[in-house]
């Protein structure tokens, strides 16, 4: 039960082995000048590619902006909840101050 769970592992091909190289050289007269072959990726991802079309970078900007806005809002609206019992327990102790003074007074 709390034993980690991995990931099976890539299944991407592997490159083929380079050809042995040999050390005699060629009993031709004139050889023909080897061509390089294309360069062709051996790797091939399986993983899907995301592409932004204008609508998606549009609507993807809209939700950040949404997301920040929303933020901070809730954000505001807590210091602002902060701000107003910080005034009210100063007031609060400012009542206690004078009920006591006044009960010492009358004595």
């Amino acid at each position: 039960m709390f034993t980690p769970k991995y990931p099976p592992p890539d299944t991407t091909p592997t490159a083929p082995a380079p050809a042995p190289t040999t050390d005699h050289t060629p009993t031709t007269p004139n050889p023909t000048p080897a061509v390089p072959a294309p360069v062709v990726s051996a790797v091939v991802s399986n993983r899907p590619t995301v592409q932004l079309t204008p609508g998606s970078a549009l609507a993807l900007a809209a939700g950040g902006a949404g997301v920040v806005l929303v933020v901070g809002a809730v954000l505001v609206s807590m210091l602002l909840a902060v701000a107003i019992t910080g005034v009210s327990v100063a007031v609060v102790a400012v009542v206690l101050r004078l009920l006591i003074k006044d009960l010492h007074n009358h004595r």
